[in-house]
Formats: C-alpha cells, sequence, structure tokens
C-alpha cells in the first residue's frame, strides 16, 4: 500500500461500449489516475491511461468489459500501483437507472445486482453496461466493497406535479411508469459547487443547471432540491441532444409504426442513435456544427436553431417555475466549452435581469467562474462537472458509515 492510494476510490463509468475509470482521493479530489477504453467489443478498440503525468494510447483488443477492467488493472501496475494491495476505500460505479428501488448510494451484494438486472429493461442501453463494470470490479478487487451511485437519485423526490405522466395511474404503477431524471449526480454536484462559489447556503439558492454534453438535460432546483428536470422515465426526453431527439409528440412513434411500417427496435434506433443534432445535420461534435454553420451550411444552421431554442424553452420554463432565480450554471462539454452557445442562450434576457458579460463568457478559463455582467441580477456561471469525484466522495461516506455501524 502507498501513502497515495491508501482511502482511494476507484470510479468506473461504464457506457455500452466504453469504460471510464478514475482513481481519485475522494477528500483532496486529487486525481491519482484516469484513463478510458473506447470501442469495447468493436474493431479499432483502444484504451488511454494517464498517470504520474504521462499519458499511454495503444490499440488493443477489447472483447468485453471484463478485458477492459484487467487492461486498466495492467496499467495501473505498469506505474507502480498494485490495486489490490492498494488500500483502496471502495470501487464506485455510475449506474444510470434505479427505478423505484434505488435512490441512494448503495453497497453492491447479489442481491442488488439482481435488482438492477430487473430494472434494466428502464434502461437497456445503459445498466448492463453498468453491470458489466461492477462484476468485473467485484471479480478482480473481490476485497474492495463496491458502491452503487445512481444517476436518478438526486430526482427521486420531485414533486408528484413534475413526476408524473398524465396516463391511467394504474397502468403508470403497474410498470414503474414516471419521471425519474438523470445526470442526477452531475446535477447535485454542480449545485452545490454553485453554492460554495457564491458563499451562499444552498437552502437559500433557486437556480437552473443546464448539463450540455453529447446527452443534455436541465434542472430546476430550489433550496438544494430539484422541483424539475428535462429527462423523463428514460434520458430520452427533454433538450435536443447529439443523437438524441428530446421531446417528441408521442403519436409520432404511432405514426412511424402504423405508417411508416418500422419496428420498435428500429424506432428506439432512430430516436436515440440518429436523431437529434445527428439526425438534422449528420453531425453530434459541437466543434464541428459551428464550424458548419461558419461555412453557411443551411442543415447545421437549422440544427443549431433548433437545439438553442428547446434550450430556451427550458430555461424560461423553469424561471417562472420557480419562485425566483438566483443563478443559471452551464456544465459539461458543450456548455463549459462553447462561449457561443452560452450567448444565444441568453440574448435578448437582460429585461428578466440575466445579462451577460461578452468578454468574461469568451475567456479561455477551465475553471469556475463568473460570465456574467456586474449589474446583473441573476448570477450567470460556468462550473466543470465531476461526477467521478461525486461518485467517489459519496462513496467513500457510505463505506465509512457502514464500518462505523458494525
Amino acid at each position: 500500500m502507498s501513502a497515495d492510494t491508501a482511502g482511494a476510490v476507484l470510479v468506473f463509468n461504464a457506457g455500452s461500449s466504453s469504460l471510464k475509470y478514475q482513481l481519485v482521493q475522494p477528500d483532496t479530489g486529487v486525481v491519482i489516475a484516469d484513463g478510458i477504453a473506447e470501442r469495447i467489443g468493436d474493431a479499432g478498440s483502444s484504451m488511454t491511461h494517464e498517470q504520474n503525468g504521462e499519458t499511454v494510447t495503444e490499440s488493443v483488443p477489447l472483447p468485453d468489459h471484463l478485458t477492459a477492467v484487467r487492461r486498466a488493472e495492467q496499467f495501473f501496475a505498469d506505474n507502480g500501483t498494485d490495486l489490490v494491495h492498494a488500500g483502496l476505500a471502495a470501487v464506485g460505479h455510475r449506474v444510470v437507472h434505479g427505478g423505484r428501488s434505488f435512490y441512494e448510494p448503495t453497497l453492491v451484494d447479489d442481491w442488488v445486482i439482481s435488482e438492477i438486472k430487473r430494472i434494466s429493461t428502464l434502461a437497456p442501453l445503459h445498466n448492463p453496461a453498468n453491470l458489466v463494470g461492477i462484476e468485473a470490479a467485484r471479480t478482480l478487487l473481490p476485497d474492495v466493497p463496491s458502491v452503487a451511485v445512481f444517476d436518478t437519485a438526486f430526482f427521486h423526490g420531485l414533486p408528484a406535479a413534475a413526476a408524473i405522466y398524465a396516463i391511467d395511474r394504474e397502468v403508470a404503477a403497474e410498470h414503474a411508469i414516471r419521471r425519474y431524471g438523470f445526470h442526477g449526480t452531475s446535477h447535485e454536484y454542480v449545485s452545490g459547487r454553485v453554492a460554495e462559489f457564491l458563499g451562499k447556503d444552498p437552502a437559500d439558492l433557486d437556480q437552473i443547471v443546464l448539463h450540455l454534453g453529447n446527452g443534455a438535460s436541465a434542472s430546476a432546483i430550489s433550496g438544494g432540491q430539484p422541483v424539475d428536470t428535462s429527462m423523463g422515465m428514460t434520458p430520452l426526453e427533454g433538450l435536443v441532444m447529439g443523437t438524441r431527439s428530446g421531446d417528441i409528440d408521442p403519436g409520432l412513434v404511432l405514426h412511424l409504426n402504423r405508417v411508416a411500417k418500422l419496428s420498435v427496435d428500429e424506432i428506439d434506433t432512430l430516436l436515440n442513435q440518429k436523431s437529434g443534432l445527428r439526425g438534422l445535420c449528420g453531425e453530434n461534435d459541437f466543434r464541428s456544427i459551428t464550424e458548419l454553420v461558419d461555412a453557411g451550411d443551411e442543415d447545421a444552421r437549422r440544427a443549431y436553431d433548433v437545439y438553442i431554442h428547446r434550450l430556451r424553452h427550458y430555461l424560461g420554463a423553469y424561471t417562472f417555475g420557480l419562485d425566483k432565480l438566483d443563478a443559471i450554471t452551464f456544465t459539461a462539454g458543450v456548455g463549459e466549452n462553447s462561449a457561443r452557445v452560452r450567448a444565444d442562450a441568453l440574448e435578448g434576457l437582460e429585461r428578466f435581469g440575466i445579462v451577460l458579460d461578452p468578454d468574461r463568457n469568451a475567456a479561455a478559463d477551465r475553471s469556475a467562474r463568473r460570465i456574467s455582467a456586474d449589474d446583473s441580477a441573476v448570477d450567470v456561471l460556468v462550473v466543470p462537472t465531476n461526477e467521478e469525484l461525486a461518485i467517489a466522495r459519496q462513496s467513500a461516506a457510505l463505506v465509512a458509515e457502514s464500518s462505523s455501524a458494525e
């Protein structure tokens, strides 16, 4: 065991064909190492590992997530870190959907695994991959507690008016149909950092958090508690995203089935993988889209305008849904890096007390920062998200609490 790894948490974030990981000290936030495995199960798979100031990227066959976890373990060993004897406090796992069963960090055991499998019908593209990461970690690090942290947990207490769909209540109850919300770990972390940045008690803040990445979601948070969020029963609802449609008329699904003769699986693929920005202009990377917009590409311009329109729609809804508005915060890949999106999303809102400072907004700064003008009644911030640190802290706290209770 080395001093820098004692008490650290290894965080796994497994996607359907990827595995991100990070070894982090939960108290200080110091990242000892991190990495990502990409295109798992496909030709051209690769891994990147960063540790001790060095980054290594290699093309390596990764037929499954267990192979990726084992290769990550070897990367650590090559850099002098024996994970088995590193004195880890926990292995934290992001799990996308907790259903009705899980709404707080949970120590993983056989029953928890079986329950996550049971509710995987609610997130068939995500939970099975999360489970692979969990089972791989338990195989390789059987003596280190595994903790599941659920994307839906933060939104478990949504007010009934925001959580309930207006369908037959018995059907909804039987099939666990409600609005669950996602990106909860990010929204919780960022809203807490907003309070720290502003030097205010979270209980005194009403705020909107915009998590804008390839997946995108908005939340309205009052007194530290979420009161609304854009994603619903699945991560498909809400804002326009990289490959997901966001809000649509449910009748569109029926039309595609009855008239276009698309199967349920084909419609699923269309709405989740071939829609959003990619569906509108063939690109889902925002850097490429803005380059196309500047080059005069009409499809890219239309896609961008639809994206901004939907974003402003939710900004307006949440602004008037809160008793007051103290802060608007942008986070995640697009939110943190695209000054253009931030400016266009807030254009013309000065009459509502939202005044952007163009120079602050355009500044190349990676830290948490204010981008609103000094005379803005609403603070506009950019706050980098850190889901891995949030998962690490929640995992370490649960393990410590469980140990003290024994």
